[in-house]
């Protein structure tokens, strides 16, 4: 299983016994495996080939390359995946820009497009298909649960920050979604950036009692290690994308005591993840992420279709998709209307571990069966 760990990029992925034998499903994989944000597309890409090896399938080729978090680049991925080389099936995308250039164009034409992550509002809402399912999240899920949980533990006067660009139109929006209250301010930055000192000047002369935030990998690194320089005493929450264990780990003591609302945590109590979390860490010799579960949970979706149909019988896929017949290491799963996931969020609160080291401990509950709001614009 060590050998997983050292996939180079852009390399054929298989399965199969023997690299000449034929595969009868092919899927495309498009992640971000270099650059700002790569530790998203290396967790995901991990997770999906583990459950793929664990399925002990000889009939599933997995493809995979790097779209360097470039969206031209993603979209002439895809094309070539499905020009080229015929895929049934494409996933792994982790920004949502990246997956309005690609998913659009690639479901129109008949591919299905299974997504490990990004979850756009407007793939939720006006633009879903048939052919487009997201396994992860629709993007306002976790930061709605977020506002909820910070509206029930009494906080009046939150500030709220994240990147412009649709995952993070998206996390704001959600979050005021189910806050249901006034945000002292709303703060847009730029994708990729790593100075915060004017955005925490801002946050330091408001009169906010606590701070939510989205600033996924390495942009959330940056901003927590100049949080903690600079002396601004506020409690901070946020979603798992800001505080998933490889950025907590490179933030360090910052982190501790921050809330984050995740649907997914390595000490969830459940056979199925109790598995994956010993398989992923005798695999990679590291503590799988959200992302780690979410690219073994589409993976596992769509061997559970494969199970009942090929991708060639569309509508016999489509239909085995939908019914997600698979065990979630989150625990419930169920798609809505617009095949976005119907599921529980949960509240994580960031300790300090045995080794010392800051981790992610299980709370609770934060929402419920939490759907997404856009499902009412799914024309499907």
């Amino acid at each position: 299983m060590k050998k997983l760990a050292s996939v180079g990029l852009g390399l054929l992925m298989t399965t199969a016994m023997a690299a000449a034998q034929a595969q009868e499903v092919k899927i495309g994989m498009i992640t971000t495996l270099s650059g700002g944000g790569s530790h998203l597309g290396v967790d995901v890409r991990d997770g999906f080939l583990l459950a793929i090896e664990r399925s002990g399938r000889d009939d599933v080729e997995v493809l995979v390359q790097d779209d360097g978090n470039r969206p031209d680049l993603a979209r002439s991925l895809s094309n070539e995946f499905m020009q080229r080389d015929n895929v049934d099936i494409l996933t792994g995308i982790i920004f949502s820009n990246l997956a309005m250039a690609v998913v659009p164009a690639a479901v129109r034409q008949g591919t299905f497009y299974i997504s490990p992550n990004a979850g756009p509002s407007d793939l939720a809402g006006r633009m879903c298909h048939e052919n487009y399912f997201n396994a992860a999240y629709q993007n306002d899920n976790l930061h709605g649960a977020m506002g909820a949980y910070m509206r029930e533990q009494g906080y009046e006067r939150p500030i709220i920050m994240a990147p412009n660009y649709p995952a993070g139109t998206d996390a704001l929006a959600g979050f005021k979604h189910l806050y249901e209250g006034e945000v002292v301010d709303e703060i847009y930055t730029q994708m990729g950036q790593t100075d915060y000192a004017a955005e925490i000047a801002q946050i330091r002369a408001s009169d906010a009692d606590s701070l939510f935030f989205f600033l996924p990998g390495g942009m959330g690194i940056s901003f927590m290690k100049q949080w903690e320089n600079s002396g601004v005493d506020l409690p901070v929450f946020g979603a798992a994308f800001s505080f998933d264990e490889i950025i907590i780990k490179a933030v360090g003591s910052a982190a501790i005591g921050a809330m984050n609302t995740s649907l997914w945590a390595y000490d969830l109590d459940n056979e199925a993840n109790h598995a994956f979390v010993e398989a992923f860490r005798d695999a990679y010799d590291r503590t799988p992420t959200l992302y780690a579960a979410q690219g073994y949970d589409t993976a596992n979706l769509i061997l559970s279709a494969l199970e009942k149909a090929h991708p060639d019988d569309k509508d016999a896929f489509r239909e085995a998709l939908r019914e997600a017949d698979f065990d979630s290491v989150r625990g419930k799963f169920r798609f809505g209307p617009n095949h976005h996931p119907i599921q529980d969020i949960f509240v994580r609160e960031v300790v300090e571990g045995d080794d010392g080291q800051p981790t992610n401990r299980l709370v609770g509950i934060a929402v419920e069966d939490i759907q997404d709001v856009y499902h009412t614009q799914c024309q499907m």
